[in-house]
């Protein structure tokens, strides 16, 4: 009997290290193996002077490319937050690592983020040194969908996009095509996907210098001119400025005959109350963290999201019930109602649930 394929190909070709994320089937959505895969390439390369640069891509049922990675691998955090799995807890605390170790990493780290790359997918991409988008890329940080919040990093990098753009993508969780991602600081380059084949193979036989020159050479492929932003900017400002989940409802009730307005209260009125409101909270605070206090935060902000209300009760644990278990698309959410979140239930969230000294990110730099 064959043995399966590995979800995660390490290779290094000439004195590049190469990083296939290679589980088609679910889009390359995380699992903690693969997650540990990656984390021990990248501190294997970090030490070898053989290695002078990292590149990353995914693969769809089709081939190489095609698909980067949906995010984290949603159907197991539900079944482990059921059977209270401790395997969660082990996920995120070293899904956050290994967002740590990308961001920081000393050698160039390059992303093709060809296809759909969601939730933990820009956690592994948004670090990188030079962030790679196609004409079939779709970013997003969809959680509230779900009943979670923009996590792996995404208070960090979603509070440093333009004015209140990082609300509103982390709120809404809006798909950004690939030159949409330029637009909004979230990708440094694009190139056409057909291209990418041959790219991808130049990396392993040019005699490269060192790591800047390989960065160099792909970014000589590149594109970097980012297009008219595609959303009204003094709109999403004026609107996602407020100081609350309700007043930026209020502001865009006000101006609902705007079809952007409508379409984006539309939107909110879809997501989780609760988490709406907690994750303006996240975004507000992680604008003035840097990257390890904004993982740290994120990392108490997770376990208060499958342990504030344990098992089915979790809104996360109902969200994605709703959408990839049962897929009824009829998540009952609690509170019901935006305007049925106190303060005291965001606050709840916020609420270490570790002494600084015992937290599992402690180390992180």
């Amino acid at each position: 009997m064959s043995s399966p394929e590995p979800t995660v190909i390490v290779e290094v070709q000439g004195r590049v290290g190469l990083i296939t994320l290679n589980r088609p089937k679910a889009l390359n959505a995380l699992s903690l193996e693969m997650i540990r895969a990656l984390g021990a390439a990248l501190i294997a390369w970090r030490e070898d002077p053989g290695v002078i640069a990292v590149a990353i891509r995914g693969v769809n049922k089709e081939g190489p490319f095609g698909a980067f990675c949906a995010g984290g691998d949603i159907r197991f955090f539900h079944q482990a937050a059921l059977a209270g799995n401790p395997e969660l807890e082990d996920f995120f605390t070293e899904e956050y690592a290994l967002n740590h170790l990308i961001h920081t990493y000393p050698k160039p780290y390059i992303a093709f983020m060809d296809g759909i790359c969601m939730g933990g997918g820009m956690g592994i991409s948004q670090g990188a040194s030079l962030r790679v988008v196609t004409e079939r890329s779709k970013l997003a940080m969809p959680e509230t969908n779900i009943g979670l919040f923009p996590d792996v990093g995404g208070g960090y990098f979603l509070s440093r996009c333009s004015g209140h753009l990082g609300e509103y993508l982390a709120l809404t969780g809006r798909v950004l095509q690939g030159r949409e991602a330029l637009s909004a600081g979230l990708a440094d380059g694009h190139i056409e996907a057909q291209r990418l084949p041959n790219l991808w193979a130049s990396l392993g036989s040019t005699p490269f210098e060192n790591g800047e020159a390989v960065q160099r050479w792909v970014e000589s492929h590149l594109q970097s001119a980012a297009p008219a932003a595609p959303w009204p900017m003094a709109q999403v400002n004026a609107a996602f400025g407020q100081a609350s989940v309700p007043a930026i409802v209020a502001a865009l009730e006000a101006a609902a005959s705007d079809a952007w307005a409508a379409e984006t209260l539309a939107t909110l009125r879809q997501r989780s109350p609760l988490m709406l409101h907690v994750v303006l909270e996240q975004i507000r605070r992680a604008r003035g963290m840097g990257l390890a206090d904004d993982l740290r935060m994120e990392r108490n902000l997770v376990r208060r999201c499958f342990h504030l209300r344990p098992g089915a009760a979790s809104e996360t644990v109902e969200g994605i019930r709703a959408l990839a278990v049962d897929k009824d698309h009829s998540p009952r959410w609690n509170p019901a109602r935006i305007e049925d979140v106190s303060p005291e239930h965001v606050a709840a969230f916020f609420e270490p649930p570790w002494p600084a000294f015992a937290h599992p990110l402690r180390a992180l730099g």
